[in-house]
């Protein structure tokens, strides 16, 4: 086609169309890959500003950590976590108090590039845990008394047993999402390692910081060695938020205590916890090919 002199601009935009359209569809250009975010609370972010609406019940916040590395490396989220999910809402729709979360692989299929899974806590009890180990005093172990008596530890028999469950969940993943790196959270520290915590900020007795802590120890170890021995990366949030658990200061921590003083639910994160979890998260995606 011929090209009529009839001003200087008509021809820069005519010619532009013109080498625009002898380049090949999508050349150069990027592709953006997919993320699926699961897991239950502790991936959700309970009462963080915002919260969606898809259902309101997951109490599922867009500034969670799945939100904001996915941001950072551009990637194209579907977040399914949901506060109270257990191992069996991977593969069952979840009903909350308001709605009902489709089960959550119902997010995965063959275009699935990155899978964060963040499961666990409330297979093994965690609010009837926190619940039953409160201490009306600093006084005695109740918490140990209650679950470990004879030296049989029953959180130590639940954490077990939840190992299968983590195991298949991380299987179902692949075969759904079978080119996906799948990566394994785990739980960030949510009381000190050593000392006598801080009662009453966390009202639990200083001889059961240590059985509780333990407790979240093996919890986060199984989580590696299922993550591992079934094809998938472990995140450890856990040692980074060391000097952030509860009993830190205001604007320091990472994770709520009891009665929590920023918008976060009791014993959870807190917005500037995610913030901090997605920059581990999000270093690791790094590390292994993910931006």
């Amino acid at each position: 086609m011929g090209i009529r002199k009839v001003g200087t601009g008509v021809l820069v935009a005519v010619a532009a169309v013109t080498l625009v359209t002898l380049v090949p569809v999508g050349a150069g250009a990027a592709q953006t890959l997919t993320d699926v975010a699961m897991g239950d609370s502790y991936a959700a972010g309970p009462l963080i500003p915002n919260q969606s609406l898809s259902p309101l019940g997951c109490l599922r916040s867009d500034h969670n950590y799945a939100h904001l590395s996915a941001s950072a490396l551009g990637l194209s989220l579907t977040d399914v976590s949901c506060s109270g999910a257990t191992t069996t809402d991977i593969t069952q729709p979840q009903s909350t108090t308001i709605g009902t979360n489709p089960a959550q692989e119902s997010a995965l299929g063959p275009g699935t590039d990155v899978v964060t899974l963040q499961m666990g806590g409330n297979d093994i009890g965690f609010t009837s845990i926190i619940e039953s180990c409160v201490a009306i005093l600093p006084l005695g172990s109740p918490c140990k008394n209650k679950y470990d008596p004879g030296g049989h530890d029953q959180l130590l028999a639940r954490i077990n047993a939840t190992a299968p469950k983590i195991a298949a969940s991380i299987q179902t993943i692949k075969a759904l999402a079978s080119h996906a790196t799948v990566f394994v959270v785990g739980y960030g520290d949510i009381l000190p390692s050593s000392g006598s915590g801080c009662w009453p900020v966390m009202p639990f007795a200083p001889n059961d910081i240590s059985y509780l802590n333990n407790t979240e120890v093996e919890l986060n170890t199984m989580l590696a060695t299922e993550a591992t021995a079934n094809g998938a990366v472990y995140v450890d949030t856990y040692t980074p938020s060391k000097a952030h658990n509860t009993c830190s200061g205001s604007g320091t921590r990472w994770i709520e205590p009891i009665v929590p003083t920023t918008a976060a639910a009791p014993v959870h994160p807190n917005a500037l916890g995610m913030q901090n979890f997605a920059t581990v998260v999000e270093g690791v995606m790094r590390s292994h090919g993910i931006s």
